[in-house]
């Protein structure tokens, strides 16, 4: 019974309880917030007038801190914004934003904002997913900037540092493509302008120099346009999980965004050789999981008619969604297990990975216990977390990369 209980002990109880709440209270206000993270950036650049010095920015970018609601993206100094607006790119909707200063971009997981420098505060549609789900994003701006776009006598010259990865830059109409110091894809835009694409391979920024003279560019479409698939604005990743050779098994998980409007299904067609298990599939917009269907044949043919080599014993993997609308678009994540004998596997006591990529983004993470010895194509090596061993393979052709890994035992 409470008057049975010592006065001066509850006292004493009540305030331990009220020190302790203090405590934490301080504790939680002076943890610093959960470092902003992100993925899939690319931007595509097109030159206005000349003389205006502007150039349009149309930048897309996926928050990844899982339980993040809101994206800061910097505003690069020297440069002077103006017609701002940012969309949900799942939906297609209008995102609120402000711009703020560094003090707000700190708080909200950007610690290395410094003084003086300004972001554009995005609000997401929803928390980020937990799980390798993101929030998508699309920030669409005009830049202002005569130290990286001006003329040169009649020339044009735009000249500016690019830190993302994947970058197009599209000429003002009028402008014959004249120099580009970084290799670069040239792709006729349907409307006449000339564009240079291109996957930047290096861990630094690409020094772009573009110049480009007036002249007209004779327009229409190339008898060959299917030829010339913008490298650079291609969205899909796929990484390797292997396991111990002997089993020649690995997991795969395969990221792609669906934007062609009508389509509501993922077909995901297994080599010759390979034995596909355990499919799963989630919207890593909402985390929402899809149900497998396994076809063969003419189904697949059916779903896929473009689809090469399939035959009456070929078979599907098919995860089907509700149907894309226009303006709308799905980032998908779609995950496997593959048995393949003929590509994976022990010679003698070596660890054999023979395998071709024909997608720009591919990472292969080595089983545990194992050191990598070779690698056929160039690769970023890192360690994760938990001691393997992960190479990222990124292939700014159109055509494939045949890569062999060669691995020993750790002793």
């Amino acid at each position: 019974m409470l008057h049975d209980f010592p006065m001066t002990a509850l006292k004493s109880r009540l305030a331990l309880i009220a020190a302790l709440a203090a405590a934490f209270a301080t504790a939680a206000a002076a943890a610093p917030p959960v470092r902003q993270t992100e993925g899939g950036a690319y931007t595509r650049y097109e030159l206005l007038a000349p003389d205006s010095h502007k150039f349009r920015i149309v930048y897309e970018i996926t928050a990844m801190t899982p339980g993040a609601t809101a994206y800061y993206n910097p505003v690069r100094p020297g440069s002077i914004a103006s017609d701002e607006h940012v969309f949900d790119r799942a939906t297609g909707k209008p995102l609120v934003f402000k711009e703020v200063g560094a003090d707000e971009a700190r708080a909200g997981g950007v610690p290395d904002a410094e003084p003086g420098s300004r972001y554009i505060a995005v609000t997401l549609a929803h928390p980020v997913p937990e799980g390798g789900g993101g929030g998508r994003i699309l920030i669409d701006k005009t830049y202002e900037d005569a130290k990286s776009y001006h003329r040169d006598g009649d020339a044009i010259v735009f000249n500016r540092p690019l830190g993302i990865k994947r970058n197009t830059v599209v000429l003002p109409a009028g402008y014959r493509l004249a120099a580009c110091n970084v290799p670069s894809q040239v792709l006729q835009q349907p409307d006449g302008r000339i564009a240079i694409s291109f996957v930047n391979t290096s861990p630094s920024q690409a020094p772009l120099v573009l110049r480009a003279t007036p002249g007209a560019v004779p327009a229409g479409p190339s008898s060959l346009a299917r030829k010339f698939d913008d490298r650079a604005a291609q969205s899909r990743e796929i990484v390797y999980y292997l396991r111990q050779p002997e089993t020649h098994a690995f997991d795969l998980t395969h990221d792609y965004t669906e934007t062609k409007p009508g389509v509501a299904a993922y077909v995901n067609i297994v080599r010759t050789g390979s034995t596909a298990s355990n499919p799963s599939a989630r919207d890593l917009d909402t985390g929402a999981t899809m149900p497998p269907e396994y076809i063969k044949g003419a189904a697949i043919t059916a779903l896929e008619p473009d689809a090469a080599d399939v035959t009456a014993t070929t078979t599907a993997v098919v995860f089907r969604f509700a149907a894309v609308e226009p303006g709308t678009s799905r980032r998908l994540r779609i995950a496997e297990t593959y048995t393949d004998p003929d590509r994976y596997g022990l010679s003698g006591d070596e660890l054999v990975w023979h395998r071709s990529f024909g997608r720009p983004a591919n990472a292969v993470i080595l089983p545990a216990g194992w050191l990598l010895t070779n690698s056929s194509v160039p690769a970023a090596i890192t360690t994760i977390s938990d001691g393997r061993v992960r190479l990222d393979f990124v292939n700014p052709r159109n055509d494939e990369i045949d890569v062999i890994l060669t691995a020993r035992r750790a002793r």
